[in-house]
């Protein structure tokens, strides 16, 4: 069973500029989807069309995700801006560690279907970290 871990981090308007910055630091390459590439754009405010709603980034072993977030907000370093990604491959596995983070917790989005494929969920912990979980 293969379970990947990948910091997510939200920008709030400025993903793009940060994944040239970061290009520009650790060499690599990103990929990029906008708000208004997405089938559910139309369920989005016009004014997020442009907005980066997932990015991935990699270079030699680094590798993190980035979007612009819900919500522009300034970045605040002391409030912070990563959630951690789960991804797993045996979708049991992956529910069980969703209801076991849930526990105490806040759920965000509940597992369901995802436009992209496979299942997806987010949730806070009763720490105050963000989750988001990715299942086949």
């Amino acid at each position: 069973m293969a379970t990947k871990l990948a910091p997510y981090i939200f920008l709030y308007g400025r993903c793009e500029e940060a994944l040239e910055f970061y290009k520009g630091v650790f060499g690599g390459s990103y990929e990029m989807m906008r708000v208004r590439d997405t089938p559910v754009a139309s369920e989005m405010p016009p004014e997020a069309a442009n907005s980066v709603m997932h990015a991935s980034f990699t270079a030699d072993e680094i590798r993190f995700m980035a979007s612009d977030g819900q919500s522009v907000k300034a970045v605040d370093p002391d409030a912070g801006n990563i959630s951690l990604s789960l991804e797993f491959d045996d979708a049991a596995r992956g529910e069980k560690i969703f209801n076991g983070l849930a526990a105490g917790g806040k759920v965000g989005m509940p597992v369901s279907p995802a436009f992209w494929g496979g299942r997806f969920g987010m949730l806070t912990d009763k720490f105050g970290t963000e989750w988001m979980i990715v299942l086949p």
